[in-house]
């Protein structure tokens, strides 16, 4: 299990299988929500294979969890079921609001 402090989040993924479609609507969504909380978190997406090195947080589809562990050991990894209702990013932003730790 990785755990991080909200204050040590710098850069959060948003991960998928080829790193288009579902996982950039997600991201942008996220990354509105970072942006009107006032958060110095910066949001990406990408092919969950290709999780940049110093990614704190890796949002993805169940499915991709595992991977998404294996590409990034030092993140925490959030998954999720469904796109549409994505309890991970609400679960992430309550967290970072709060100055909670996040854990996966």
């Amino acid at each position: 299990m990785v755990k991080k402090q909200a204050a040590e989040v710098r850069l959060v993924v948003f991960a998928c299988e080829a790193g288009m479609g579902s996982s950039l609507i997600g991201a942008n969504q996220l990354k509105k929500r970072v942006k009107d909380a006032g958060l110095d978190v910066r949001v990406i997406h990408s092919p969950v294979n290709q999780i940049p090195g110093d990614t704190d947080v890796v949002i993805a589809h169940e499915g991709l969890a595992a991977r998404a562990r294996a590409a990034a050991p030092q993140a925490v990894v959030l998954s999720f079921r469904n796109f549409l209702a994505n309890p991970a990013s609400d679960l992430l932003m309550r967290r970072l609001q709060a100055g909670e730790p996040i854990s996966d």
